[in-house]
């Protein structure tokens, strides 16, 4: 699991899985969506604006800027 934040847009990515892969994306809303692979597992979730859901505090690298 790989977890990757960019503090411009406020965007966390979780990945699950290594490499690539096609996959196909559910919207649950208009912030969070989460990435199927081609077998249905959980590929990765991206949350936009995820000071707002998540304490990236306790997520993120000590040092790392937080919103």
């Amino acid at each position: 699991m790989k977890i990757s934040y960019d503090p411009k847009y406020d965007l966390l990515y979780i990945k699950f899985s290594e490499g690539f892969h096609q996959v196909e994306t559910k919207r649950l809303s208009d912030d969070i969506a989460i990435d199927f692979d081609e077998a249905g597992k959980i590929a990765g979730i991206e949350i936009l604006s995820a000071s707002k859901y998540l304490d990236l505090a306790s997520l993120l690298p000590i040092g790392f800027d937080v919103p």
